[in-house]
This record gives C-alpha cells, sequence and structure tokens, in this order.
C-alpha cells in the first residue's frame, strides 16, 4: 500500500517525544498545521492534474488531427515541467550550494532550463515512429507515443520533489542527533541548532536507502500507484506526475513535510476522476485511506513501545 514515509516518521517522532518526555514536548499547533497540509495537499495536486488532463484533451486529443497537435504542443508541455521546477527550485535560492538569485534572474535561468528541456523533447518526439495499424484501432495511440517523452521529464520532476521532502524527512531526526552530539562534544551543551550544518554523507545515506527500497519493494507501490487507482496512460501519467511534483516541490520550499506518496495518489485519482467517478476504483482508495489512517498512530505506538523496552533493558 502507498503509505506515508513523513506521517510514519512523524508518528514515530511523537511517540517518543510523548513516551519519554510529555505530552508538553509536542508542538502541538506546528503539528495541526502540517495536519492541515497534509489534507490540502492530495486536494491540490488532484485539481492540478485534472486541470492538466483537460487542457490536454482540449489542446490535443479532440483536435481533428490529434498526433500533429501532440507533436506541436508537446514541446510547451515540456517546457513547463523544466520551467516550472526550475522556477520553485531557484525562487528562494539555494544558499547551501551558495546559490542564490534575485526574481529577475530565477526567471531568466528558470526559463532557459525549460527552452532547453523543451529542444530536448522535441528532438525525441520528432523521432517517435507511430505504428500506423495500433493508431487506425487506437485513435489516440500516436498520441500516447508523443507523451511518453514527456512523461520522463514529468517523472524526473517527481523523482526530484521527492527526494526534497521524503529524504528530507527520513535523516531529519538524524541530523538532530548528530547536532545534539556535536553540540555536546563543542561544550555548548544539549542544544539542538536549527540551522547546523548537515555532513554530505547524511543525506547520501538518506538517497541510498531510497534507491534501495525502490529496488526491493518498491515495484509493488508502482504497481498499486500505476494501474490499480485507474487506468494510467502516458497523457494521464504526465498530467498527475508534473501536478504532483508542483506541489511537493512548493511544500518543500515552504519547510513542510507533506506526503509525497498522498500527493502522487491525489494527483492520480485527479486525471481519473477528469474521466468521471466511474473511472476511478473507489474500493482501492478506501483502502488506501483507511492505511493513511493508521500509519500515524501506528508509527507512535511502536516508537513508544520501542523506547519503553530500550528504557527497561539499558536502565
Amino acid at each position: 500500500w502507498p503509505v506515508s514515509t513523513t506521517h510514519s516518521i512523524m508518528g514515530g517522532i511523537i511517540g517518543f517525544a510523548v513516551a519519554g518526555i510529555g505530552l508538553h514536548a509536542v508542538q502541538w499547533p506546528r503539528i495541526a498545521e502540517i495536519g492541515i497540509a497534509w489534507v490540502v495537499s492530495p486536494l491540490l495536486s488532484a485539481f492540478i492534474a485534472a486541470l492538466l488532463m483537460l487542457s490536454i484533451r482540449k489542446l490535443i486529443l479532440n483536435a481533428a488531427n490529434p498526433l500533429r497537435r501532440a507533436k506541436a504542443w508537446g514541446p510547451l508541455y515540456i517546457f513547463l515541467v523544466g520551467f516550472t521546477v526550475s522556477l520553485v527550485t531557484l525562487f528562494h535560492g539555494l544558499r547551501h550550494v551558495q546559490l542564490e538569485l534575485s526574481g529577475d534572474e530565477s526567471l531568466v535561468v528558470a526559463g532557459g532550463i525549460g527552452l532547453i528541456v523543451a529542444l530536448i523533447g522535441k528532438l525525441m518526439i520528432r523521432h517517435i515512429d507511430v505504428d500506423a495499424p495500433a493508431d487506425a484501432g487506437f485513435q489516440y495511440a500516436g498520441v500516447e507515443s508523443a507523451f511518453v517523452p514527456m512523461m520522463i521529464f514529468s517523472a524526473c520532476a517527481m523523482a526530484f520533489a521527492q527526494g526534497s521532502n521524503d529524504v528530507a524527512n527520513a535523516i531529519g531526526p538524524l541530523a538532530a542527533i548528530l547536532s545534539v552530539v556535536n553540540s555536546a562534544k563543542a561544550g555548548v551543551g544539549e542544544i539542538i541548532s536549527q540551522k547546523g550544518p548537515v555532513p554530505l554523507w547524511v543525506p547520501l545515506l538518506g538517497g541510498l536507502g531510497i534507491v534501495l527500497g525502490l529496488a526491493t519493494y518498491g515495484y509493488k507501490v508502482i504497481q498499486t500507484v500505476g494501474s490499480r487507482i485507474t487506468a494510467l496512460t502516458p497523457t494521464r501519467g504526465y498530467s498527475a506526475t508534473l501536478a504532483a511534483a508542483l506541489v511537493v516541490i512548493v511544500a518543500s520550499k515552504a519547510g513542510m513535510p507533506v506526503s509525497t506518496t498522498h500527493i502522487a495518489v491525489g494527483a492520480v485519482m485527479g486525471v481519473g476522476l477528469a474521466r468521471g467517478l466511474g473511472a476511478v476504483d473507489l474500493r482501492v482508495v478506501g483502502r488506501i485511506l483507511l492505511t493513511w489512517l493508521i500509519t500515524l498512530p501506528a508509527g507512535a505506538g511502536l516508537a513508544a513501545g520501542l523506547f519503553f523496552l530500550l528504557k527497561r533493558l539499558l536502565s
């Protein structure tokens, strides 16, 4: 099931804090803000994905020659991926790599990146060979083939977004522990610095864990999100992944630990709902929602249980 790693880690931290220190140790107003973001973010990704899908339907699929329109509009859709992802990333500056740009500079750089990505995508679309029998049997076979390169770019954008949020969630507790250890060594005391430097090996470790998890159990979640919620094609997959990536990146820039899983599922539901309620398997959605509700309290309970177990063993 596509559960939320964000919910898991948040539940674990809350469970440990309440069990080890007390209810007062948790910043409940901040938790409430994050909870609201958890609800709003998948709804927003569903809305954006549905809008993208409806635009593709109006501009391309409903045209007299869908394949020709796909090749004409395709570079613009690819430009949208490169431009928006770059702009959101650059807009607030990348201070940790000593790169800070003004608003106008960010627009120019993002526009340049978008044009380069669009040019690469245009070359890829131009060399697509359309199977004539398949196109005759299914009117949009050529269009879907043209959107395969576009989906590659949007999937890369979503992977970038996932790294900006989920890896950060996973290594957050480790970074806090390192801050305590380094502060103690320096004689400062057990103070967690809000802006302390994070060693390079920490995010690399998180990234390695993401890759290993994808290589082992990731395929099961891919099957659920990719085929069991609603039937996906390259046009729908492009809309879903780009919408999800945009929402996740914006949330990451705001420092909000949202669930990339919830956002991705919301986006997939959005492209399904663009075709009508019957296009979405509500039974699968219901099971997913149930796992979402269970994840945080399960993480909190396990963390509290492990804390008491270790306390008993070590005391």
